[in-house]
């Protein structure tokens, strides 16, 4: 793992996904927050590992062959002959998509810090989110001691706080996101997110709240407004691109995984940022976490047809 630049850090989930019209059939895919943004990162050109715990099970082992496919490397991944790989299943009604989670006691639920490579030093980003945080006490741990572990060692925290509170109370979560908040050099949350954990509605003082605990650089995501940063010195809004939006899966993960890739590439946090833009965009114009995840080509025509 020594030429890996991007480790991500957290719990892929097997998907079935129902076939609109079709209570009886379901579509197999993957998911994941951070397995989405290291394969984001992956397509952008950067050298991407993951750090996790699979079942062994058929479902470890297709993750195994797709993150192979997509370049990511996968010392870090543990097999865990006493757990399962987590899946989730999709159903679709009238109040839109409805989740049904098979995730308790699952292989990455176990993991702890002593699944983290000694390599973690030597990549220039991590990435976790708090999911990873929520699903276990012990994945939290593992989380918490990646980031204290890649900040003393000068490696940039990347941070999406993807608050999902039917994994955890509110109380927890502010306290344990707030912390994690203080040891990132990127923040990324989503807006509705950010609301929840600060009690703030207005985005500026928000990017405030969230450079007052600690972060570094912020990149508030807007949706379909686009994203509002600052790197603590200025503070920028760029703008959303009009796409047709069919699917939001994976959005942020994708920001976030373009944003590091760019970053890595030798770009400053603006030019990377609209970059994440424009993949996050593309992203929603097909359907699941992983497919329409975009190649580099497709994200420069965006940006060249609609400038940010």
């Amino acid at each position: 793992m020594s030429a890996v630049e991007i480790l991500c850090l957290g719990e892929p989930l097997y998907e079935f996904s129902q076939i609109p019209g079709d209570d009886q059939r379901y579509l197999q895919g993957f998911g994941g927050d951070t397995m989405n943004a290291a394969i984001a990162a992956a397509r952008q050109g950067a050298q991407v590992g993951y750090i996790t715990r699979l079942g062994n099970d058929a479902f470890g082992q297709q993750f195994l062959q797709l993150w192979r496919a997509e370049g990511i490397d996968t010392t870090a991944v543990t097999t865990d002959s006493q757990a399962h790989t987590a899946v989730y299943f999709i159903h679709h009604s009238s109040q839109g998509h409805l989740f049904s989670y098979l995730r308790s006691g699952s292989a990455a639920s176990r993991m702890t810090p002593d699944d983290l490579p000694a390599t973690l030093t030597r990549a220039r980003f991590l990435h976790t989110s708090g999911i990873t945080q929520a699903i276990s006490t012990s994945a939290c741990d593992t989380a918490l001691a990646a980031m204290q572990r890649a900040r003393d060692a000068g490696v940039k925290v990347s941070f999406d706080s993807n608050l999902r509170l039917r994994l955890w109370p509110l109380t927890r979560a502010r306290a344990l996101i707030g912390a994690s908040i203080g040891l990132s050099d990127y923040f990324l949350p989503s807006l509705e997110d950010a609301v929840a954990l600060s009690g703030l509605e207005d985005p500026e003082r928000i990017v405030d709240w969230c450079h007052g605990l600690g972060a570094r650089h912020v990149a508030l995501k807007l949706g379909a407004q686009g994203v509002l940063a600052s790197d603590g010195v200025q503070r920028q809004r760029i703008a959303g691109h009009s796409v047709t939006c069919v699917d939001a899966t994976g959005a942020g993960d994708c920001f976030a995984g373009s944003l590091m890739a760019r970053l890595v590439s030798g770009d400053d946090f603006w030019q990377a940022l609209r970059y994440a833009n424009a993949a996050a965009a593309l992203t929603t114009t097909g359907y699941g976490a992983v497919a329409p995840l975009p190649h580099p080509d497709a994200v420069y025509a965006l940006l060249r047809e609609q400038p940010s």
